[in-house]
């Protein structure tokens, strides 16, 4: 069998990356900061969410007969992974998942959100809740400052459906190529007794060590997408989390204390990769369903 991506998916992703890159790249990233920093409420750009659903991101895996592109899961997480890749704000998988259900969800007219895990994001701005969010109490302050979010009592049980796992592990992934790319671009331009930091054993040592978890989580979360299995998903779920979280810390140490500033992009990395494992699926689930299935 041939596991490469096909010229079409390749042609997917780049156009993906270049749409992102051309409507909410670096400049539109860090305005959507500063606006929510001086909004009590982070506002959703519906703008940015009308072209995503002009583009077809919504109605991906819908039938052209329906409106959609006709296109399946596989196509969906390189999609996803394109938006973790880019900190694209917003319920993209709740949204994503109701385009055959709601109205208005497929082509961005509709903004959708549900509760995973006892969180629901962007409750404020949605005009659609799958699932019960009564009673939801807003989060004072929230982890991620673009992922506004409100705690549902006793929602803890509410674990998400695992395609919603899978959307979420794509996007962690896309998160922990980003904080590479970064990690070995800063390593290479930053200098430090008259040589990059990049030549240091430590410092490629750290590299190293994170393109492999990219590599792993890449491979899983493929996989789990082609396969549709439950138990594949947690894999790739635990997997794309790791990659996110560490590989945001890693990037961390490898820019040393300017990475912590609030104008480097690598904590906010962290923080949406800390947001997105609690909404994607508890770990202990994960292993709990990976240890029975051994």
């Amino acid at each position: 069998m041939h596991f490469q991506l096909t010229e079409d998916q390749r042609a997917l992703r780049d156009g993906t990356r270049e749409l992102l890159a051309g409507r909410f790249g670096r400049e539109a990233l860090r305005s959507s900061l500063d606006t929510a920093a001086d909004a009590p409420v982070p506002v959703l750009d519906r703008g940015l969410w009308r072209e995503l659903g002009a583009a077809g991101l919504f109605g991906l895996c819908l039938p052209e007969s329906a409106g959609g592109v006709g296109l399946g899961l596989a196509e969906a997480v390189l999609v996803f992974e394109e938006c973790g890749r880019a900190l694209v704000p917003g319920p993209l998988v709740a949204t994503f998942l109701a385009a055959g259900d709601v109205e208005g969800a497929a082509s961005g007219e509709t903004v959708v959100t549900a509760p995973y895990n006892g969180l629901v994001p962007w409750l404020d701005a949605a005009d659609v809740v799958r699932g019960d969010a009564a009673g939801a109490e807003p989060l004072a302050a929230p982890v991620d400052p673009l992922t506004p979010l409100h705690r549902v009592p006793g929602g803890e049980r509410s674990c998400p459906p695992w395609r919603a796992t899978l959307l979420y592990a794509a996007e962690q992934l896309g998160s922990a190529g980003r904080t590479l790319d970064m990690a070995v671009q800063h390593a290479r331009e930053r200098e430090q007794f008259g040589q990059p930091v990049g030549a240091f054993q430590a410092v490629k040592h750290v590299c190293a060590e994170m393109l492999v978890r990219v590599e792993i989580a890449r491979a899983a979360v493929y996989a789990a997408a082609v396969t549709g299995d439950p138990v594949e998903v947690a894999a790739a779920e635990l997997l794309a989390d790791e990659a996110a979280v560490q590989g945001a810390r890693d990037c961390l140490q490898v820019h040393g204390g300017m990475g912590f500033t609030w104008e480097a992009d690598v904590h906010l990395h962290l923080k949406r990769a800390w947001t997105r494992a609690e909404l994607g699926g508890r770990a202990r689930d994960a292993e709990e369903a990976l240890a029975a299935s051994l």
